[in-house]
């Protein structure tokens, strides 16, 4: 689509807020008319030629009894939509009086078929229509949204009658898509704190889905794709992994399907994904868009999926899921607990305070086994989930299972200033199932947190961005697995430790170790301690004890029943650049310089 044509439907509709609502709603809530009244336009304008038909298969199924009639009659509209009332949305723009005009409004509402019912009643619209009967304002809004200013249909509009002289092209899916997007865009821009739950910067969104389809690019088949988004918002990572895929797979002369899942919780954000699914013609795509809370009522259980992409809520409470699932304690969720090899159980459940890494789990419990190039996740976090959780938590358990089941491949750390509604650091964690031979057992490290362009406006928070350049630097790091100041790679057990107990026998006050009566060496509390034993330290807890503890308090010990294994990776650790020490002559000057300055300022004084 012409990138003026692009601009001035969207400056059209936008314009309509300010001419229609300003007096009525405020600016935040424009959203509320101008988002849902431009879906319902769309999908008026697409079903404009087929309503003759839609009206006489009604007819005929009215005359024949039979219930469900949306199946024949959507297939009579030619869409997976349609409305079954009497009227378009032209029509209504006739009616004189404000309660004749709110009638027929809610008739032809009501005559959407359930796919668009569920839209509107999760964006809540039927609440503005009294707002706007009562402040004389919907025949107005109805009025522009069906001007000859603009054409929201996908077929031409021409000035003559024989069809020469072109008024406005016609808007494919596509075009209507990236519309609708640039008015959500808009629309968050203007309320930024509330957006950032929901909509991810979409700089960020492709490099991560360069992180996930570019390393497979040259495995791509003529096949069926899936890719899943456990917390889609309004489905930005669904229509950007979309586009990726099916343009990487056009420059290898693939023909490639993709299909799209998600859930989401939030109601209005739920239905502006949806939506968005059926104005670029994904009616099917729209079926796979769910509504509810991923943790607590997983609607995609049974599924798997090639692909997922997510940027879950961090420091966000998941009480009122764990409550729905029976309580913390009896969580028994197979994605959210797991066995080691012995066979003892492993619970995997975070600090109700942040659910965040319960998403990843949901999203490594999708992961395919059995296809060439198995699953792969890219998915924001924040710096929570590296390092919270003493070992032998939840947050460590999940990180154990990650990293023992090798599969990180990567976690990058992105500049501050990314996200519209955290100044917090965020990072990327790249997973795969199957991983490269030169990436088995180990972990890819990248400091990105300088590669970022400022922004001539700040949205939000946000006030850095990662512009095509940049994105490009970090995959090419990220493909070459470079080994540079900023790239480091490790192996997996590199993050883990054991959180060991150590301690010392009782003595009394002759000296002599107190036992109790069956004999057992009384433990003396006070002495008690624990040390953190990395995996990496040469000849384990053994060679520790000999060489840290003993040589200073020979008589301790460790409690094995207490040793807890822990993983966790914080990234100063691993990027610090201590700064160098200066020479002792320098300092020395440095010192004698001041003693001067003194002594002149103390001569001075006495004087």
């Amino acid at each position: 689509m012409d990138n003026q044509v692009h601009n001035q439907i969207v400056s059209f509709i936008w314009g309509i807020a300010d001419d229609c609502l300003r007096d009525v709603y405020v600016r935040g809530k424009y959203r509320d008319v101008i988002l849902p009244m431009t879906v319902i336009r769309r999908l008026d304008a697409m079903l404009e030629e087929t309503k003759p038909a839609v009206l006489a298969m009604k007819k005929q199924l009215d005359a024949a009894k039979i219930d469900n009639q949306w199946p024949a009659l959507c297939n009579a509209a030619g869409q997976a939509f349609c409305n079954a009332s009497p009227f378009l949305l032209k029509d209504l723009t006739s009616r004189a009086k404000a309660q004749t005009l709110k009638a027929d409004f809610i008739a032809y509402l009501d005559g959407f078929s359930p796919n668009v019912q569920v839209i509107l009643d999760k964006f809540k619209f039927r609440n503005q229509i009294d707002t706007m009967v009562d402040a004389d304002i919907l025949g107005a809004v109805i009025e522009k949204f069906t001007s000859s200013d603009i054409n929201l249909s996908p077929n031409p509009i021409y000035k003559d009658d024989a069809k020469t002289i072109l008024k406005h092209p016609g808007l494919d899916n596509h075009g209507m898509g990236t519309i609708f997007e640039e008015l959500i865009r808009k629309f968050n821009e203007e309320n930024n704190e509330e957006a950032g739950e929901h909509w991810t910067p979409r700089d960020v969104v492709e490099l991560m889905a360069d992180l996930v389809f570019i390393p497979i690019a040259d495995k791509i088949k003529d096949a069926s794709y899936s890719c899943y988004d456990g917390a889609c918002g309004t489905g930005g990572m669904l229509t950007v992994a979309q586009d990726r895929l099916l343009t990487l797979a056009k420059r290898r002369g693939k023909e490639v399907a993709i299909h799209l899942f998600g859930q989401e919780i939030n109601p209005e954000t739920y239905a502006i994904c949806k939506a968005d699914m059926l104005l670029k013609g994904d009616g099917e795509e729209a079926e796979h868009i769910m509504y509810g809370s991923t943790l607590s009522d997983d609607q995609h259980a049974s599924r798997q999926f090639d692909f997922m992409l997510s940027n879950p809520p961090y420091g966000k409470s998941w009480k009122t899921d764990a409550e729905k699932m029976g309580g913390k304690k009896e969580i028994l969720d197979t994605r959210f607990n797991t066995y080691l090899e012995g066979g003892d159980s492993m619970q995997m459940l975070p600090s109700v305070r942040d659910g965040q890494l319960l998403f990843l789990l949901n999203n490594v419990a999708k992961m395919k086994k059995d296809t060439p190039i198995g699953s792969r996740i890219a998915e924001v976090h924040n710096g929570s989930s590296l390092f919270t959780g003493d070992a032998g938590s939840g947050e460590s358990n999940a990180r154990r299972y990650l990293f023992e089941n090798d599969l990180v491949e990567a976690i990058i750390a992105l500049p501050d200033g990314m996200f519209y509604n955290t100044p917090l650091g965020t990072f990327i964690w790249v997973l795969s199932n199957k991983k490269s031979d030169e990436r088995k057992g180990k972990v890819q490290l990248i400091d990105a947190t300088e590669m970022k362009a400022s922004m001539w406006k700040n949205m939000g928070k946000k006030n850095a961005e990662l512009n095509p350049d940049i994105r490009k630097e970090i995959v090419r790091i990220f493909m070459d697995m470079d080994e540079s100041k900023i790239s480091h790679i490790y192996r997996n057990e590199e993050f883990g430790h054991w959180r060991i107990t150590v301690v010392h026998p009782l003595y009394d006050e002759n000296g002599t170790v107190m036992k109790d009566k069956k004999g057992r060496v009384q433990i003396d509390k006070a002495k008690t301690e624990t040390e953190i034993v990395p995996f990496t330290y040469p000849g384990g807890i053994e060679s520790y004890m000999r060489k840290e503890v003993l040589p200073y308090t020979p008589d301790a010990w460790v409690d094995e029943k207490k040793t807890q294994v822990g993983y966790e990776l914080t990234f100063t650790k691993y990027f610090f650049e201590p700064r160098p020490i200066r020479d002792i002559d320098t300092i020395a000057a440095d010192i004698n310089d001041v003693i001067g300055q003194m002594s002149g300022v103390l001569s001075e004084v006495l004087s």
